[in-house]
């Protein structure tokens, strides 16, 4: 096994002299005829703007359209359970007050005291959970908008690189690794 690892790393070392060679010349470089988008610095601001007055709006904005379904299902679930545990509790809770008062004709005539007390909680709890998931994901369409309008904007030309270097030392002359981080003008 040590023998393995000593000829990969001398093959890495030794293999990459041809690092010193020539470049190629300006003449043969070709030039990028591709125009630059401009920074706009509002963009981002505006998309989460956008989203805050109506979701789905910064996502259009952004021109991601296929986000807009996403963020309507996640927000129309989300608030479908809080309003379906919202009408659960105020039933079983006016059958529970009804009976404090001496009615006898509520359609839980089957659950005693304890049980209605116990199911109005957990649908109390059901529907403040569906209510604080729902402020979540309007708060998430609002960040995911903001995000990708940043994103939008983010440089991925091959002028930024990041990748591993073999460089001959100054005083000894021997290969020592690194990591180079490079921008070409």
């Amino acid at each position: 096994m040590n023998k393995i690892f000593y000829i990969v790393i001398l093959s890495f070392l030794y293999g990459n002299q041809s690092a010193f060679s020539q470049e190629i010349g300006k003449a043969l470089k070709t030039k990028d005829t591709l125009k630059l988008k401009e920074i706009d610095p509002l963009r981002p601001t505006k998309a989460a703007f956008y989203s805050a007055l109506l979701p789905g709006l910064g996502q259009a904005y952004n021109k991601k359209y296929w986000k807009i379904p996403i963020v309507y299902g996640a927000i129309g679930t989300s608030l479908y359970f809080y309003i379906d545990n919202s009408k659960k509790y105020h039933s079983y809770r006016d059958a529970y007050k009804r009976r404090l008062l001496g009615f006898d004709d509520d359609q839980y005539q089957y659950l005693d005291d304890s049980r209605l007390i116990q199911a109005q909680r957990f649908y109390q709890r059901n529907r403040d959970l569906s209510l604080l998931v729902t402020i979540g994901f309007y708060v998430l369409n609002i960040v995911e908008a903001n995000v990708d309008a940043h994103l939008i904007q983010f440089n991925v030309s091959d002028k930024l690189s990041f990748q591993p270097d073999v460089y001959m030392n100054d005083i000894d002359y021997k290969p020592n690794l690194g990591l180079t981080f490079n921008y070409k003008f």
